[in-house]
């Protein structure tokens, strides 16, 4: 009996041996694995040289700039397989801290601003990520990704040093930077480098703050290769120690380069943002860029040693109110994906290069288009005055002066960041009514809730007819996205942001509605007194109808002949700002978005409407102007 026990004692702890090797093989070979590297990974991508290296191995940056705020995220693996199908090797992304952090005590990385998953997303299909986490980005965003209710510090500088900015991002820097401190490449994950702030050297307001950002940044963990982004004539004010420098240019002009690499001797020559379009802004022409000159210019990049990134490889869409002043909703950029997801000529032009530039490597296959279908047209069926829907507002407030937007109580009294906001007083006598330069950025003017007139940058003047009694004048302010770049951020605040005189006398005595027009705003009008469309609605008005998608939702894009300017809504979420001034004469509406069968449309307009709403499946993105 003792024998075969020794015996089984033996057995065991042969066979937990072997266990422990059979683990510590399987082990290293995962670690050395492709997916998982992370014991083998110790000094990342480096410019030490003429060219990058990323473990010791020459490496040539080919990146390309999705954002997934800007993507729905049901179609972010689908925008991805398209950049890794052309070549591209490595993702870039922006960091949207306005979206991520909308009040001061409130922090959002879920669903579709879950950058965690995206950037796993990124890793699963192969691509390696260059993270740029701002905090100011630029990006066409409403304050170049700014949070609004940094404005409520009357003496708020942004961009710099000033202890109440370098709080707040040193708070959004605790939540955000943790999360992605993992997903670095020596520690197994793809982030092989980390831009530190954004164009810099066009501001260059502090000497310190870039130093601050950088230690931001390295004192949460982040460890690997630093660098800085600005146009050419602005990169040594926009540079730090210990970050090398990159360019942002359309044209590639050698003296540029040349000017480059004489700041930086010895260092390999990144254009991290090559523009393959523009941005569309209201009133203005749709902005395009040649294919063949996008590709003639990528080519000499390549063939000169450089590295590239291209700005945007697919834009996607700025949703609801997210786009900066004057910006229209999509943000197609006449990239080689377009704001649908579509293969343009850019798109093939450059896979052919790509396969050419990597010497015949196969490359993966091309994923399937998605169907797109113009459904039957909605038409709107109820009506909803604006003025009957105040009561669902936050408010109203009272003052007696006026309050802008960033300064009102609301949100848990971090402000109003984006829509409308009314503002009403009593008057007793007409005149000449005067908003200076204090209306942010167009007010549509009403007596007793009868339209008179606009205020907006050129018309600063409007005749009150004479009135008798007391009468009631209403303002409603629109917030047209503040600026996304330049020195005066600072001014940025939006509403009524001074007085407004009656024969040369400030109003006063104002009651105030906030308009943010936010989903649980949209859902609120479920309870309100809609009525049956009449024949002679009044205006401004939400107008409600149907759009039936039977079977899987396709894509579409929503068509507003006879709409003169407003917000469209589906199923409560804000798709975007429509205005009959152009460009842009359709919204993108994702598949994603739809329910199979009965689908919620929602119209907020300001002054006239034709009450059917079309959708159509092909975009209409105004007349094309090449960008000189």
């Amino acid at each position: 009996m003792v024998v075969l026990r020794i015996r089984n004692v033996h057995k065991r702890k042969c066979a937990l041996i072997c266990l422990c090797i059979v683990g510590f093989i399987m082990y290293r070979y995962l670690s050395m694995s492709a997916g998982g590297r992370r014991m083998s990974r110790k000094v990342g991508l480096c410019a030490n040289s003429s060219q990058f290296t990323l473990e010791r191995e020459s490496f040539r940056i080919i990146g390309g700039s999705i954002h997934y705020f800007r993507v729905p995220r049901a179609y972010w693996r689908d925008r991805l397989m398209k950049m890794k199908a052309s070549g591209i090797n490595t993702l870039t992304t922006y960091v949207p801290w306005s979206l991520h952090q909308p009040e001061r005590e409130v922090f959002n990385f879920h669903t579709q601003l879950d950058l965690v998953a995206y950037i796993n997303l990124a890793a699963e299909l192969g691509l390696w990520v260059i993270f740029r986490p701002g905090p100011y980005i630029s990006s066409e965003l409403d304050l170049g990704g700014l949070p609004s209710w940094l404005l409520r510090d009357g003496s708020m500088k942004l961009r710099t040093t000033y202890p109440g900015f370098t709080q707040a991002v040193s708070t959004f820097f605790d939540q955000l930077i943790p999360k992605v401190v993992p997903l670095q490449f020596k520690k197994g994950g793809p982030i092989i480098a980390v831009q530190v702030e954004n164009e810099y050297g066009s501001f260059a307001k502090d000497e310190s703050y870039m130093l601050f950002i950088k230690e931001a940044l390295q004192s949460r963990g982040i460890s690997e290769l630093l660098l800085t982004a600005d146009n050419y004539n602005t990169m040594k004010s926009g540079s730090v120690a210990g970050a090398i420098r990159s360019v942002k240019l359309q044209k590639l002009n050698q003296k540029d380069i040349q000017d480059l690499n004489a700041i930086q001797p010895n260092s390999p020559t990144l254009v991290m943002d090559y523009w393959t379009g523009w941005y569309d802004v209201w009133g203005d022409l749709h902005h395009v860029l040649p294919p063949e000159d996008m590709v003639s210019t990528v080519r000499e990049i390549l063939r000169q040693g450089m590295s590239v990134n291209l700005y945007m490889f697919h834009g996607g869409s700025s949703f609801g109110f997210m786009s900066g002043a004057l910006a229209d909703p999509s943000y197609n950029y006449d990239a080689p994906v377009s704001e649908a997801g579509e293969y343009t000529p850019k798109y093939h032009l450059l896979r052919d290069l790509f396969f050419q530039f990597n010497r015949g490597d196969s490359f993966s296959d091309m994923p399937a288009l998605h169907f797109r279908e113009a459904y039957e047209p909605a038409i709107m069926f109820q009506h909803l005055s604006l003025w009957d829907a105040l009561s669902f507002t936050e408010g109203p407030f009272k003052s007696p002066k006026p309050i802008s937007m960033e300064n009102l109580p609301v949100n848990n009294k971090n402000g109003q960041s984006y829509g409308y906001t009314l503002y009403e007083t009593t008057i007793t006598s007409g005149g000449l009514l005067e908003s200076g330069d204090n209306v942010r950025d167009r007010a549509l003017v009403f007596l007793d809730r009868s339209y008179i007139g606009l205020f907006k940058r050129q018309s600063l003047e409007l005749v009150v007819s004479d009135v008798k009694g007391r009468r009631t004048l209403s303002l409603l302010v629109e917030n047209c996205g503040r600026v996304h770049q330049g020195r005066d951020l600072d001014k940025q605040h939006k509403g009524l942001v001074g007085e407004i005189l009656l024969n040369n006398i400030p109003l006063q005595d104002f009651t105030i509605y906030s308009l943010d027009m936010k989903p649980s705003f949209i859902d609120s009008l479920y309870q309100a007194p809609w009525k049956t469309l009449p024949d002679a609605p009044s205006f401004p008005g939400f107008f409600m109808g149907r759009l039936f998608a039977y079977g899987y939702p396709s894509d579409t894009f929503v068509k507003l002949p006879g709409w003169e300017k407003g917000v469209v809504f589906i199923n409560g979420l804000n798709l975007g700002r429509y205005w009959s001034i152009g460009p842009q004469q359709t919204l993108y509406l994702p598949g994603p978005f739809l329910n199979s069968g009965i689908n919620q449309v929602i119209i907020f307009e300001e002054q006239e409407g034709d009450f059917k709403v079309h959708f159509e499946d092909t975009p209409d993105l105004g007349m094309a102007a090449e960008i000189q």
